[in-house]
């Protein structure tokens, strides 16, 4: 299983279908949440508005299958049997699972390609378990219903950075992803307004190893997809680079006063990648 979507994931509440094309038309994906933006009381109407939003041959849906992610409740609720009742009667097949903790939870959603959101205590410990189920192709962590897992307050210092744990947090999923070959989903950025903080924390998922970064608010989206687009110096540079090793031959070779090795090499191959895509 491969999974594409990326580098903007956009939340979108369920029950606004409203909302469904302004967030395809801003993200590279959307995540329709049956989960915690939707009201207890409005969670069949979220899904009744999934259901609607299919054409009139009841297969041909307003939003893109591939470029789909419906959040479901978590494993052993009642609304999750529900959700999954609702998902057998659309073309979504990418599933986002809320508050995974184990590898065997994921046998309940067999057929699907999952995105396991690993936002309690218990998930993050069992990330490396949870990556190596076949039908995970990638792993997301949530800072804030981890804090509360853990009895804490909150994710993030007075200056804005995430405190110690949710550091370890965000690298512990980071790393069991990347191990089992899965793509890495980084937390939201809550402070919609601070667009700034947002793209300096996204810079850092891009040079860290995060394949994706989730948003809540469409004006995010925009900030996310700059920061995972390379400038066209860093994308010259970079091919340049790939020349000059493809020039010396070598495993090893001096360029520009310093050592290239294929680690250096690696990273300037990821450059060019990520700027075929966006291309």
């Amino acid at each position: 299983m491969t999974f594409v979507m990326g580098p903007a994931l956009l939340f979108c509440p369920a029950d606004r279908p409203e909302r469904y094309q302004k967030a395809a038309a801003r993200a590279d994906a959307v995540i329709l949440d049956l989960e915690d933006a939707v009201a207890p009381a409005d969670k069949q109407r979220a899904r009744g508005a999934i259901l609607a939003q299919l054409g009139t041959t009841g297969v041909e849906p307003e939003l893109e299958p591939s470029c789909t992610i419906v959040r479901v409740n978590p494993v052993g609720t009642e609304d999750f049997e529900k959700d999954l009742h609702c998902l057998a009667h659309t073309p979504y097949r990418t599933v986002m699972l809320a508050k995974a903790e184990s590898a065997d939870q994921l046998k309940a959603l067999e057929g699907y390609q999952v995105i396991a959101l690993c936002e309690t205590a218990v998930g993050v410990l069992n990330a490396p378990a949870i990556a190596a189920a076949p039908n995970v192709v990638g792993l997301m962590w949530g800072a804030e219903d981890l804090l509360a897992s853990l009895g804490g307050t909150s994710s993030r210092t007075d200056d804005g950075g995430y405190r110690a744990v949710a550091l370890h947090a965000r690298s512990s999923v980071l790393l069991a992803a990347r191990a089992h070959g899965k793509e890495a989903v980084d937390a939201v950025y809550t402070t919609i307004p601070d667009l700034d903080g947002l793209a300096a924390e996204a810079a850092d998922a891009v040079a860290s190893g995060f394949s994706s970064k989730a948003c809540i608010h469409p004006s995010q989206a925009a900030v996310v997809r700059k920061a995972y687009a390379p400038s066209d110096d860093e994308v010259a540079a970079a091919t340049a680079l790939l020349d000059a090793a493809a020039s010396a031959g070598s495993g090893v070779f001096k360029y520009q006063g310093k050592m290239i090795d294929g680690p250096i090499l690696k990273h300037a191959q990821e450059i060019v990648r990520r700027a075929a895509v966006e291309a």
